[in-house]
């Protein structure tokens, strides 16, 4: 059975219940251990009874996440000549400690 969209909007609204669509190009979810990326999304936001609900679907990516910025590693990429995979693995060992990770690969490329 197909309900009309129209219909079902009616009936929505007959049971107290407003949806709203937002137009949004990301969604994203933080949680302590990663981040949860929504990638074009189709967002509603429904309001029943002055209690807001948001609908979130479309395509999923998780990131883990990290101790440090793109940015810490390109300055510590600048300052010791090493690898971005080398400076990832080193910040990650050392807690995204920028100071500890430049002193420690500056002394393994010597």
């Amino acid at each position: 059975m197909r309900i009309n969209p129209r219909q079902l909007e009616r009936i929505a609204k007959r049971m107290g219940m407003q949806a709203t669509q937002i137009e949004a190009e990301e969604v994203i979810i933080k949680t302590p251990e990663k981040e949860i990326i929504i990638k074009n999304p189709q967002v509603s936001k429904i309001n029943m009874m002055g209690q807001d609900t948001w609908q979130i679907t479309g395509e999923e990516e998780e990131r883990s996440k990290s101790l440090f910025s793109d940015d810490d590693v390109r300055v510590v990429m600048g300052q010791t000549g090493a690898t971005e995979e080398d400076v990832r693995r080193t910040l990650e060992e050392l807690h995204g400690d920028l100071a500890q990770a430049i002193i420690k690969l500056k002394k393994e490329k010597e």
